[in-house]
């Protein structure tokens, strides 16, 4: 399951990515923003900057931006930065592999091969999805319903 520091994170890097990137923005902007308490946001936004994901400026113009574009900046980084391992079981993981301690044979164990299967479908999924993709699909839905006019529906008539 998804952490509650891993999604405030993807919702605050979603916020910054449809932004302007030219300028900061403090970290009270971004939490009203993308709805996280403030307090928490700070102590994830130092991982993420420790992690060069985010750049930070200090001062009264100050504030985070990312580090690289939005285009370059995956959901499987960001959750390896915030949650660690993707995988379910450190056996089945390959950046923070860890053998099981109850493990007697590992070629053969069952659940380490379907767990590795699982992984890879989620890696798939998450090293090909970006915070622009997000930012993109965020300005998607804030964008007003169509009332027909422009198309000739109901309302033209």
């Amino acid at each position: 399951m998804l952490s509650q520091q891993s999604r405030y994170a993807l919702k605050a890097l979603i916020y910054l990515a449809g932004k302007d990137g030219s300028k900061p923005y403090p970290s009270a902007e971004i939490a009203a923003g993308a709805n996280i308490p403030r307090k928490f946001l700070e102590a994830i936004l130092l991982d993420l900057k420790l992690a060069g994901i985010v750049h930070s400026t200090r001062g009264k113009a100050g504030g985070y931006v990312l580090a690289r574009p939005a285009e370059a900046i995956t959901f499987s980084e960001v959750m390896r930065v915030t949650d660690g391992p993707l995988a379910l079981i450190h056996c089945a993981s390959q950046k923070f592999y860890r053998r099981c301690v109850d493990c007697t044979d590992e070629a053969a164990c069952a659940l380490r091969r379907i767990m590795i299967e699982a992984r890879a479908q989620l890696v798939s999924v998450l090293d090909n999805r970006t915070l622009a993709d997000a930012a993109a699909l965020a300005l998607v839905e804030a964008l007003p319903e169509d009332t027909g006019m422009a198309t000739g529906g109901p309302a033209a008539a």
